[in-house]
């Protein structure tokens, strides 16, 4: 359960421009209406089918399956990228306000409380239109200031130890700024002062040898653009640049192979702060995997986490990040108003 609490998930072009830009093997591809489908849309909608009941996503360890907050939050945050998927959206978004569902998420709220989730959910509930001074029972952004230390750091509170890291702390300025109060100076500071001499941010805090990674550094520049710190977001994003594989994709700190869920992440960092033609590379290696009419017809639509082929256990994280840079979507501005209500599919001709 503690794994599962500490699951993290995340329009600068248009999407015509992205439209354009698909590769024939996806263009050939269209729905219902006979318009071109963007590869956003039928990750998008694969990914709604692929929710428990219709409302959750559940991870399996030693066999027993679990409700997965965050990864519900991931794909919450995915139908709204996409502009789709809108029904799916409402359900996984009733599913999570249920009390018994935030709670197994937060903590209770005095001996137990993550920051990280915290800050995701909030993000959630803002870009879905809900009350965020009462979800589940919460008042998520009074919870998540009350979490913040004199030094600007967003902390846990738990028997288990602290857990939080960049993620959390760029959800956290994330959220906040899009509350009235806006994010605390103190915690955009702090988030400020992890950058590495390169220009990346790293995953752990208060590390001896600073150790930047992709994820956190997508993450992180987003939190630091949107708060107005633009030389440290423009660092941010110039390390991202100098480390995307010749393929167009990232790969996790430590590896060398890209993967769908860091290029997601990265590419949508990149496109929502104007680095165009790197972002369009990492868009062009996620459609590459992205399973289309050849792929088995429950399988069409998703997103593969690498270049070995599709593999079950994975594609749900995977389709779920991947659509935030298939869309090109900016977490700071991201919001559901206007998303299609149903999950389209592709249909191959």
């Amino acid at each position: 359960m503690l794994a599962l609490r500490r699951s993290l998930g995340l329009l600068a072009i248009s999407a015509l421009a992205l439209t354009a830009a698909l590769p024939a093997t996806t263009a050939s591809a269209t729905a219902g209406s006979g318009a071109t489908l963007r590869p956003d849309a039928a990750a998008a909608g694969w990914l709604a089918r692929q929710l428990v009941n219709g409302d959750h996503f559940e991870s399996v360890f030693d066999g027993v399956a679990y409700p997965d907050q965050g990864l519900t939050v991931d794909a919450v945050l995915a139908f709204a990228a996409s502009r789709s998927s809108d029904q799916a959206a409402a359900r996984a978004t009733a599913w999570l306000a249920q009390p018994a569902t935030t709670a197994g998420y937060l903590g209770d709220g005095t001996t137990e409380a993550y920051a990280g989730a915290t800050a995701k959910l909030l993000l959630a509930a803002q870009v879905r239109g809900a009350d965020q001074a009462s979800f589940g029972g919460v008042d998520l952004p009074a919870r998540l200031r009350g979490l913040q230390t004199p030094s600007g750091r967003f902390a846990d509170r738990s028997q288990w130890g602290d857990y939080s890291n960049t993620f959390g702390q760029s959800l956290a300025v994330l959220a906040l700024h899009r509350t009235p109060a806006g994010a605390p100076a103190a915690a955009v500071d702090f988030l400020a002062g992890t950058q590495c001499a390169d220009g990346g941010f790293p995953v752990a805090l208060g590390q001896s040898t600073c150790t930047a990674d992709p994820d956190a550094t997508a993450l992180a520049v987003q939190a630091l653009a949107a708060t107005g710190r633009t030389a440290k977001a423009g660092s941010g994003l110039g390390w991202l640049t100098a480390h995307q594989n010749a393929d167009g994709g990232f790969a996790a700190a430590g590896a060398t192979a890209s993967n769908a869920n860091s290029t997601g992440l990265a590419t949508a960092a990149l496109l929502s702060g104007g680095r165009y033609a790197a972002g369009l590379k990492g868009w062009s290696s996620l459609v590459k995997l992205q399973q289309g009419c050849s792929a088995t017809a429950a399988n069409r639509g998703a997103v593969a986490y690498d270049a070995t082929g599709f593999n079950a256990a994975t594609a749900n994280r995977a389709t779920a990040q991947a659509v935030l840079g298939l869309s090109g979507a900016s977490l700071a501005t991201l919001s559901a108003h206007g998303a299609r209500p149903d999950a389209p599919a592709l249909a191959c001709r």
